[in-house]
């Protein structure tokens, strides 16, 4: 799924702005702002040896998964960056254990793509984006 996936969708926050766009517009603005940071980070976790599948979470409130890199408050931005990985996200049963196959088949390159959780009001759902 492509972040352009996601704005397509019919629901919508009620903080959004009047003009009916959705917040995942802001997502976005600020992936393409946090891209090189983040591509830093995937490449540190894999050449690191902590995993070899990065996952970012981007979010508005607070979650329990993984550690904020990019603060949206401090960077005067609408989403906050957590890095985490794919062993992580199967410890915390986010990706259930006998789908972990299934993850790395469709998971993209992390030298190319950030591989985003992005967690909304409405849920939260995998989203591929290219770094810029």
């Amino acid at each position: 799924m492509e972040v352009e996936d996601l704005f397509s969708s019919g629901s919508r926050n009620e903080e959004a702005p009047s003009t009916g766009q959705s917040p995942l517009k802001s997502l976005q603005v600020d992936l393409d702002f946090y891209s090189e940071s983040i591509r830093e980070v995937a490449m540190e976790i894999i050449e690191e040896g902590y995993s070899s599948y990065p996952i970012f979470v981007a979010h508005q409130h607070e979650v329990s998964v993984g550690e904020i890199i990019l603060d949206r408050t401090e960077l005067e931005t609408n989403w906050t960056i957590n890095a985490s990985t794919l062993e992580e996200f199967v410890e915390m049963d986010i990706i259930q254990e006998d789908r972990k196959a299934t993850f790395i088949q469709n998971y993209k390159s992390a030298k190319d793509f950030m591989c985003l959780f992005v967690v909304v009001a409405e849920g939260a759902n995998f989203v591929f984006y290219p770094y810029k």
